[in-house]
């Protein structure tokens, strides 16, 4: 995980495979982070890690020949494009010869929606131009749409037809990120894998808008002004894997949540405290990330993490004194940037045995108030798989 150094890095077993950049940053002070590349896997798909698509990368899967999110603009010459492809394009848009299904309409300072789209298009690019309003004529022509990316748009919800996806019974991405919208769209197509919303303006989520939603996956409402969910707003959304509410403006972890979750981004909110049940029902949680949330060790109750799933959890830069309990199944904890003075052994193991040892494999204590003297001398038999400290 991408973070500020703050100390000594203790990499205590061989690094792990792949690509790593290390540089020295004080006295004696060294440390890693991964090399983010683009990596064609053995399947042929790809992903493109893009912050413009909501900070989760967009996966494109080339045996199904989804095509590129990358603009084509500036990549081709228009006059000829138009000349050698056969097919009707609109006028301010470009329709690749080699992908005849999508449709690139972005980046052109666009106020008003294309006319005409063709029947064919089943990825429509619409990112980054100045659209305000959509309406229902504007998908008329279309049926078999796959993909609608309208990042970086001025989309307000009093501007939005609300049907203007009823009929869209294929669409499984709609991105939306950083637009004016005040509310989650209602009407939205059943089959939708994922929905991105991040950074809008959204202050509700409304009984109706995702209660169809089953085949959901993926829910993105980063950096927007959320303070609650409402019981029953998120009941339909039975297999959604990742939620992320992290910069808004919840003060404590809302409830009702699905219990299909496996990975929870709270960052960046004004937490509290977590009684014992905080995360009570959600079964399959496996990475939790609660940074920059204001957590005191005095609001933490020590059961709050009490998931026998967890395998990440996040509570750097809080106002931590004590490490937290967790559960021995954990492999990556990050506490750097907390106020943490001792280093407690039970925190990882409540006994230690052949069997009963913590799996933790990365910890983060950089940027607090303990230093390696103060490990206690039994704790590598607590952390006997532990790979890397910071501190």
């Amino acid at each position: 995980m991408p973070s500020d150094s703050f100390g000594k890095f203790i990499n205590i077993a061989p690094k792990p495979k792949g690509l790593h950049r290390c540089q020295q940053v004080g006295m004696g002070v060294l440390y890693c982070l991964p090399v983010l590349s683009c990596i064609l896997a053995v399947a042929s798909s790809t992903t493109l890690a893009d912050m413009d698509y909501g900070g989760v990368p967009l996966w494109i899967d080339r045996l199904l020949g989804e095509p590129s999110v990358l603009s084509l603009r500036g990549r081709l010459d228009a006059a000829w494009y138009r000349a050698t492809n056969p097919q009707a394009c609109p006028q301010r848009c470009d329709c690749p010869i080699q992908w005849p299904t999508a449709l690139y309409c972005d980046h052109r300072s666009l106020e008003d929606l294309p006319e005409l789209l063709p029947a064919r298009t089943q990825y429509l690019f619409l990112q980054r131009n100045n659209i305000s309003s959509l309406t229902a004529s504007f998908l008329a022509n279309i049926t078999g749409l796959h993909w609608l990316i309208l990042d970086h748009n001025l989309l307000k919800n009093y501007q939005l037809d609300q049907g203007i996806l009823r009929n869209q019974s294929q669409l499984v991405y709609l991105f939306a990120n950083h637009n004016q919208l005040s509310s989650v769209p209602r009407i939205l197509p059943d089959g939708l894998k994922q929905l991105r919303l991040a950074h809008n303006q959204i202050s509700s989520i409304g009984p109706e808008a995702l209660k169809n939603l089953k085949h959901l996956t993926l829910l993105l409402l980063q950096g927007n002004i959320l303070k609650t969910i409402k019981e029953g707003e998120l009941r339909g959304l039975v297999n959604l894997k990742l939620l992320d509410l992290s910069e808004n403006a919840f003060l404590s972890v809302p409830r009702h949540l699905p219990t299909s979750l496996q990975q929870l981004y709270l960052s960046n909110n004004s937490l509290s405290g977590l009684d014992e049940h905080v995360f009570q029902g959600l079964v399959h949680l496996k990475h939790l990330r609660l940074s920059h949330s204001f957590l005191k060790s005095g609001n933490v109750h020590p059961q709050a993490f009490n998931l026998s799933t967890l395998v990440e959890l996040d509570l750097s830069y809080n106002k931590l004194t004590s490490i937290p309990m967790v559960p021995t199944t954990l492999q990556h904890f990050y506490l750097e940037a907390n106020e943490i003075q001792e280093f407690n052994v039970t925190s990882f193991c409540r006994e230690v045995g052949p069997l009963t040892y913590s799996r933790l494999k990365t910890l983060r204590l950089d940027g607090n108030k303990v230093s390696y003297r103060h490990l206690p001398s039994d704790w590598v038999y607590c952390l006997r798989v532990i790979q890397s400290i910071y501190i």
